[in-house]
């Protein structure tokens, strides 16, 4: 893993303040903290909870491309991407993506970036259960 870059992808509940300190770097005048939480609903109704699952390799070697994308685009300072696997409530928290740098609209840029490739590219899948009962899988979301 390269240096001002974590990743991981873990079981156990995820917390913005471990992301920001993995972020916290004194040349870094901003810092940006997205945090993906279980809602409640979906297109497809009533969410109960969600299960996600990742094929673990190939997802940690994506989100290492992913943070080197976002250190090598932007001038950040370090970049933090989390994923959250197993079963988790509504309004725990499933993804945090978090950047430094010195300035505030690199740190957005840097971010947005982080989360919009992470959806779009890392091989993780959630599993909605909804209240009528039924379960589904929903890719990209």
């Amino acid at each position: 893993m390269r240096d001002g870059l974590a990743v991981r992808i873990t079981s156990e509940p995820l917390s913005p303040d471990d992301a920001l300190s993995l972020v916290a770097d004194p040349a870094a005048g901003a810092t940006c903290v997205f945090v993906g939480t279980v809602r409640d609903r979906s297109p497809a109704g009533e969410v109960t909870g969600l299960t996600y699952e990742a094929w673990e390799g190939l997802a940690l070697a994506r989100l290492e491309e992913i943070g080197g994308e976002m250190l090598e685009r932007w001038p950040a300072r370090k970049v933090a991407l989390l994923h959250r696997t197993g079963a988790l409530a509504i309004g725990e928290a499933s993804v945090v993506v978090a950047c430094s740098a010195p300035h505030r609209a690199d740190a957005f840029e840097a971010c947005r970036h982080g989360i919009e490739r992470l959806k779009q590219d890392v091989p993780i899948w959630k599993k909605e259960a909804l209240v009528s009962g039924e379960a589904h899988w929903v890719m990209g979301s």
